[in-house]
């Protein structure tokens, strides 16, 4: 384990005093890799305390998300799409997105997520695929304009519907993928695609979150 992944799994103790990574290939991405919570950690009900901590300080780098892991492999299957472009990956989590632009042959890759621990991961996951990153943490201090913003797994939540608009001022191109939301109409963004994803390792989640969709702006 690398200096920044040993970093990593002690940032991580600090909530999951148990927990470990390990680096995980995924499912149907062969040439991608990820620092990822080990499948085998036992799923046993947890302390107030740990409940408290894991709430205030959610370490969604430590699982591969089905939306991400879906766009991971559309890219893989379309890299036109960012070939030799200038690349945003809004809430890079794990950098998953952002890895499989750059081995896509985007000719600039951006993660973005407000969580440091995140962008942790990102760098230690671009460490073990190879690949160069660059990085930042506040959206709003952008002010360049990329050709393409990719989004995945950020819609979870209502409150964050306001992005969508944010995203177009700040791309030529969006891609959005989401497995979560049921209802998606924005004036700007049309569907594009869906595809059968599991997050990684796998969460037992419902059928209804397994079908990942994407929508691109226009």
């Amino acid at each position: 384990m690398t200096p920044l992944a040993q970093q990593l799994e002690q940032q991580l103790q600090r909530t999951l005093t148990t927990a470990t990574i390990s680096p995980q290939t995924l499912p149907d991405v062969d040439d991608l890799a990820l620092y990822l919570l080990n499948p085998d950690y036992p799923r046993t009900p947890m302390s107030s305390e740990q409940m408290q901590a894991i709430w205030q300080e959610p370490a969604y780098w430590i699982f591969c998300w089905a939306s991400g892991l879906a766009m991971a492999k559309w890219l893989k299957t379309n890299p036109d799409y960012v070939r030799g472009k200038r690349v945003l990956d809004f809430g890079a989590g794990s950098g998953v997105v952002a890895i499989a632009a750059k081995q896509a042959g985007a000719a600039e890759v951006v993660a973005c997520d407000i969580d440091p621990l995140a962008l942790l991961a990102c760098q230690a996951n671009a460490e073990l695929n190879g690949v160069e990153l660059y990085y930042r943490q506040d959206f709003y201090q952008l002010t360049e304009r990329y050709d393409v913003l990719l989004a995945a797994d950020v819609l979870y939540d209502a409150s964050n519907r306001h992005f969508l608009d944010a995203f177009l001022a700040r791309a030529q191109q969006v891609l959005v993928a989401d497995s979560r939301v049921k209802n998606f109409e924005h004036p700007h963004y049309q569907k594009l695609a869906e595809q059968a994803a599991t997050t990684w390792p796998d969460l037992d989640e419902f059928d209804e979150f397994r079908t990942v969709r994407f929508y691109q702006s226009y």
